[in-house]
This record gives structure tokens, C-alpha cells and sequence, in this order.
């Protein structure tokens, strides 16, 4: 008897291949995902390049000299008797620094005054012998010859009043000269001679005397820093001050700054050619006894002007196999590296002369991992001296 056949149920052989496809199926629909969506583009901090006249400085070693150095020396030979003032104090002019022994000099200006008096009585003597030669000769009581040795021993007496009198002024000098002062008010030096010591040409020198101020502060600048200066001048990168009037400004050995600033007011038109340089010195008021004479400080030389200076911090230059680059952030916010030419520091900044121009915006932060043509976001930095923005650590708890 035949089996009945039963339209649209599975045999045997087709059951599995139904299952089959039902498995796939219930996958495919079960597991299809959405699409993973790509990373954020980094956040990067920029600045704007806004051309402008920059002020710039150069800086120096230089060493303080005094303005006027005295040398006290004795000027007359004698023994020194005492010295009158504390070794390195601060001197007043015309207080007395040595006293040296007066009594030779004493007896030398009474000598010199007695001879005087002697030349003087002379004088007289001859003046009333000429007055008595005149009438005579005139009488014909006397002759010709009479009047003229009355005359001529007139004169001669006179003359030796004169002599007599600068004798007597050199005593007086020389006595003076044993009471030694300074010309000067300002620092003193050791005392080079004890007392007692017998002071004659050969050791005339007791010690200098310093003025303080004003007070000289040297520096030199090497024929290439000049001929540096002078082509930068010539290209236009540089602008000097008006009338070429430098100001001076000292740094410390502390890194504080001299109050007062100074200017220069001499520059050696020589070459030095054992030290390849030019010697230039500036005077500064030195009212408070700050500086001393050769110490050693910096000078910043300021006045000159970097005109449309493109200055950008120095974190935002980095530097490759081909030289210094930036990153720039270009059109539709994307990374575009730079190739550009530094130039000198200023603070925090570099001078940056070739590479950028007005309206571009220079990556500070956040352009170490840049790659070019990379979308970013970007975030202007902040103004100078603006406080810095709190981290999410240091913000204040929610509701208060």
C-alpha cells in the first residue's frame, strides 16, 4: 500500500538545511551592532600672532669702578706720627686721615720768617739811602754813579724781600703738608704705611680714597656682537633709540635691580686687541653705598625696539631633524606643522623672525602628539598674568 504524501512537510533531508538557515538568520539579527564611533580630536591650547613693537635688551657682565680714585700720598719727607681715620670707613672731604711730625717744618717756617724780617730791614735801609741820593745828585753834590748804586741797591733789596717771602710761603706749605686730608668724600683704603714710618718719595703713597658716587659701571661688547647689531639695524629687524641714548639697568649678584638706572656716557673709540673688544661705561647714582668699586654685576642694555616682533612662548617650539617648527592650526581646525627661524629669548617667549605672520594660531599646549592634517579643538590660551583655570581636583564640591 502506498504512504500518503503530505504537501509542505520537511523530509528527512531537508530538515537540517531549515535549521540551519533559521540559526543564521536569529544571528544576524540578534548580534548586528552600531558602527563604533572614532575618538575625539584632541584639545589644543593656541595663541593668535598679533605683530608688535617689542622692546628688547642685551645683557652683559660688567664691573664697578669708581668715579674718582685718589691716591693720599705725603708730599713733604718727614716721620709719620699717627694715622687719624678707621681703615675702609667712609671719609668726609677735608677730614684728616694721617698727622705727620710738624716740628721740622715749624722750625723751617720761623727760619724762613727771620730771614724775612732780615730782608725787609735791608730794604728800608736801602729806600732811605736813595731818598738821600736823589736831592744830592740833583745839587751836583753826588755824582751820577752815586745815584745809580743807591738805586741798584734799592732794588736788590726788594728782590730779596720777594725771595724772602716765597721762602716763607713754602715753609708755610710744607708745614701744612703734614697735616694730611682728603679732597674727597668717599671710602678709604688700608693704610699702606704704620706709624712712625719715615715718609720720603720712595713710599709717599698712605692710601687711596674711593668716591662712591656716582659710580662707573664698565662693560664691553665684542666686535661681532657690534657688527650683529649693525646688520640687524641695516635689515629693519631693530630700531635704535632716539639719539642713540642706551639706558642701563644692574642686576645684582642677588638678581634684585639696582634702583637707579644709568647711563652711558662713554664708549672707547679704540679696539682692544688683546681682548677683541670695545670698552663702553655708563655712571649711576649711588646714593645708599650699594655698590662698591670692582664688583662684579650684569648690565642690561635697553632702548632698542624689535618693530612688528612676532613673539610666541618658547613651549610652543619644538625642535626636528630639520630645525626648530610649530604647530599651526589651519583651515576646518586642522594641525598644520610649520617650519620656522628663532631668533633671540625674551623671558618665557621667542622672537620668531621667519615662518609665521599676523592672524595665524600657534599651538601652546598640547602639540606634542599632533600629527599633521589632524582635526583638533581648540582653546585660546589665556592673557598674560590671568590666573590659571582650577583643575576638577581643586574645584569647590557642588551646592555651595
Amino acid at each position: 500500500m502506498a504512504r500518503p504524501v503530505f504537501r509542505g512537510a520537511m523530509t528527512a533531508a531537508t530538515w537540517p538545511i531549515a535549521v540551519l538557515s533559521v540559526l543564521l538568520v536569529a544571528a544576524g539579527g540578534c548580534g548586528k551592532k552600531p558602527a563604533a564611533a572614532g575618538p575625539a580630536p584632541p584639545t589644543v591650547t593656541v595663541v593668535t600672532i598679533v605683530p608688535k613693537d617689542e622692546p628688547i635688551s642685551g645683557e652683559f657682565v660688567g664691573q664697578t669702578q669708581s668715579s674718582h680714585l685718589v691716591n693720599i700720598q705725603a708730599r713733604v719727607s718727614g716721620f709719620l706720627d699717627k694715622r687719624m681715620y678707621r681703615e675702609g670707613a667712609l671719609v668726609k672731604e677735608g677730614q684728616v686721615l694721617f698727622q705727620m711730625d710738624p716740628k721740622p717744618f715749624q722750625a723751617q717756617l720761623s727760619q724762613a720768617k727771620a730771614a724775612l724780617a732780615q730782608a725787609e730791614a735791608a730794604k728800608e735801609t736801602a729806600r732811605l739811602n736813595l731818598e738821600r741820593t736823589r736831592p744830592l745828585t740833583a745839587l751836583n753834590a753826588l755824582s751820577q754813579k752815586d745815584l745809580d748804586d743807591a738805586t741798584g741797591q734799592y732794588q736788590s733789596t726788594a728782590a730779596s724781600v720777594e725771595q724772602a717771602k716765597a721762602e716763607v710761603e713754602t715753609a708755610q706749605l710744607n708745614l701744612s703738608y703734614t697735616t694730611i686730608t682728603s679732597p674727597i668724600t668717599g671710602v678709604s683704603s688700608s693704610a699702606r704705611q704704620t706709624d712712625g714710618t719715615y715718609i720720603s718719595s720712595s713710599n709717599s703713597l698712605l692710601t687711596t680714597v674711593a668716591a662712591l658716587s656716582p659710580m662707573w659701571v664698565n662693560f664691553s661688547l665684542s666686535e661681532n656682537q657690534i657688527q650683529f647689531y649693525r646688520d640687524q639695524e641695516a635689515r629693519g629687524l631693530i630700531r635704535m633709540p632716539k639719539d642713540r641714548r642706551f639706558t642701563l639697568e644692574i642686576v645684582l649678584v642677588d638678581g634684585s635691580v639696582y634702583p637707579h638706572t644709568a647711563e652711558i656716557t662713554f664708549a672707547e673709540p679704540s679696539f682692544n686687541a688683546s681682548t677683541g673688544t670695545f670698552l663702553i661705561r655708563g655712571s649711576v647714582a649711588n646714593p645708599d653705598a650699594v655698590l662698591h668699586p670692582n664688583q662684579y654685576v650684569r648690565v642690561r642694555v635697553k632702548g632698542l625696539i624689535r618693530p612688528n616682533a612676532i613673539l610666541i612662548p618658547q613651549r610652543a617650539v619644538q625642535q626636528g631633524s630639520q630645525g626648530h617648527f610649530v604647530w599651526v592650526v589651519g583651515a576646518e581646525s586642522r594641525a598644520e606643522r610649520r617650519p620656522v627661524t628663532a631668533g633671540d629669548w625674551f623671558g618665557d617667549d621667542w622672537f620668531i623672525t621667519e615662518g609665521l605672520k599676523a592672524g595665524d594660531r600657534v599651538v601652546v599646549d598640547g602639540g606634542l602628539t599632533l600629527q599633521a592634517g589632524a582635526a583638533v579643538t581648540v582653546k585660546d590660551a589665556p592673557p598674560p598674568g590671568a590666573p590659571a583655570t582650577p583643575s576638577a581636583s581643586s574645584a569647590p564640591p557642588a551646592g555651595r
